[in-house]
């Protein structure tokens, strides 16, 4: 059965990743297709990059750098759980994505976000970086407005409808997480 974590890319103090994450957690753990955990970018304390030798090979000579892949290197496909920063994927997750390389090659990924904009720009941003890294992005995702999916910016309360796209986004990656298997091993 597929492991199919969702990553909270953020660490901002208040952040509402973590609620939006859970939400999306909640949700799937309810299938029996594949399973699901929670990553938290945040517990791995990664400094900025500090790694002397490019991700690709992998001569990880960091702890923190070790216990990352070795977490990611067990997944068989994402759900990524973006804010939008300035019109982009924020800085911390960039960072935690860098990190490595190899280790997210030939998995899926679907995206779930939220912004002032829905989170489409960080989505957008964050397609182009995980194409460089043999990553298979599925076509539906989860777009949460901070104006219309959260009391006051910060308590989350999605609108139903968003349960449908998530489900038809599931499927899409546990699809593609699966197909691509063979490249994995």
């Amino acid at each position: 059965m597929e492991l199919l974590p969702q990553v909270i890319g953020s660490t901002r103090p208040g952040r509402v990743g973590e609620s939006v994450a859970k939400w999306t957690h909640d949700f799937a753990s309810k299938r029996t297709d594949a399973e699901f955990e929670l990553i938290d970018i945040i517990d791995y304390d990664l400094p900025l990059l500090d790694e002397p030798t490019p991700a690709v090979y992998q001569n990880y000579t960091k702890e923190h750098t070790k216990v990352w892949s070795k977490k990611i290197a067990e997944m068989d496909g994402f759900i990524f759980v973006t804010p939008e920063y300035n019109h982009g994927v924020s800085g911390a997750f960039k960072n935690a994505i860098d990190f490595l390389n190899v280790e997210w090659n030939n998995k899926a990924v679907g995206f779930v976000s939220y912004g002032s904009a829905m989170g489409v720009r960080a989505v957008e941003n964050l397609r182009v970086i995980v194409a460089e890294l043999q990553m298979a992005d599925v076509q539906k995702g989860v777009q949460l407005s901070l104006f219309t999916d959260f009391v006051d910016f910060s308590e989350f309360k999605p609108h139903p409808m968003h349960e449908d796209i998530l489900s038809s986004m599931l499927d899409q990656l546990v699809a593609w997480t699966t197909v691509l298997k063979p490249l994995r091993k």
